[in-house]
C-alpha cells in the first residue's frame, strides 16, 4: 500500500459519528479513486478547512540526536597549537512522517501543541534555538569546529479531519503520523552535547595555508 493510500476513515467510529449527526445515510467506504492523498489531508489541516485535531498522542523516550556542525571551521596554519573563542548557533526543527517539516507558526504546529498539551499538560515546541561561545583548540595543520547534538523525541498520533460537508465521500478522515522534534534539555535524563572536533587538513586546505594571506595564521571559513 503506498503512502498516499495509507489513510483510514475510521470504520465503525465513522459509522457511529455520522449516524449520530444524521448527515450520511451509511458509512460505505469510498472507492480508491475517491480517496485523498496524505498531502491533501495535511493541506486541509494546515489551512483549517479540515478542522483537524491530533488525537491520542503518545510521547516516546527521549534520545540524543546526531551531531551536527554549528560553527565555522578554524584552520591552524601555524607551527604551534592555537586556541580561539568562537560563537555558535543551532536551530533544530521538527518533521512528521506524512508531511515533511513542521513550520513554526503554521496551522499544523498549533494543532500538535494543542493535542500534546491536552494529554500531557506539556508545552511542545516545534523548534528550539541555542547560541553560545566556545573555545576551540586546534593543533598545527588541523581544522577544528564546534559540534552539537540536540535531545530529540518522537510523538505518535492520528490526525482527524472534520468537514462541514462530505469531502471525498466522508465527513471524517484519519491519518496516522509520527512527529520528530527537539525536546527540553534533560528530558528522560538525556542532555544536549556540545563538543570540539578536529581533523587533519586536506591537500587543498594546506594550499590555502601556503598563500600570503594565511601563512602562519589561524583563520576561519
Amino acid at each position: 500500500m503506498t503512502r498516499n493510500r495509507a489513510l483510514r476513515y475510521g470504520g465503525r467510529t465513522l459509522a457511529l459519528a455520522t449516524t449520530a449527526i444524521g448527515m450520511i445515510a451509511s458509512a460505505v467506504p469510498a472507492v480508491a479513486e475517491e480517496q485523498p492523498t496524505t498531502e491533501q489531508i495535511m493541506a486541509d489541516c494546515a489551512s483549517g478547512e479540515g478542522k483537524c485535531s491530533f488525537n491520542a498522542p503518545e510521547i516516546g523516550q527521549a534520545y540524543l540526536g546526531e551531531p551536527r556542525q554549528v560553527s565555522e571551521l578554524l584552520y591552524n596554519c601555524t607551527s604551534s597549537p592555537a586556541s580561539q573563542s568562537m560563537a555558535w548557533a543551532d536551530t533544530v526543527g521538527s518533521s512528521h512522517s506524512v508531511g515533511g517539516s513542521v513550520t513554526v507558526g503554521g496551522g499544523i504546529e498549533g494543532i500538535i501543541t494543542a493535542g500534546v498539551t491536552a494529554t500531557y499538560n506539556y508545552t511542545w515546541q516545534s523548534s528550539r534555538t541555542e547560541t553560545s561561545t566556545f573555545t576551540v583548540s586546534v593543533q598545527p595543520g588541523e581544522v577544528g569546529w564546534i559540534s552539537r547534538s540536540q535531545v530529540m523525541q518522537q510523538i505518535s498520533g492520528t490526525w482527524q479531519t472534520h468537514y462541514d460537508d462530505p469531502k471525498w465521500g466522508h465527513y471524517y478522515w484519519f491519518v496516522p503520523d509520527v512527529v520528530t522534534g527537539p525536546a527540553p534539555n534533560g528530558t528522560d535524563g538525556k542532555h544536549n552535547a556540545v563538543v570540539v572536533k578536529s581533523r587533519k587538513m586536506t591537500a587543498d586546505e594546506k594550499k590555502l595555508c601556503s598563500t600570503g594571506a594565511t601563512r602562519g595564521a589561524v583563520f576561519t571559513r
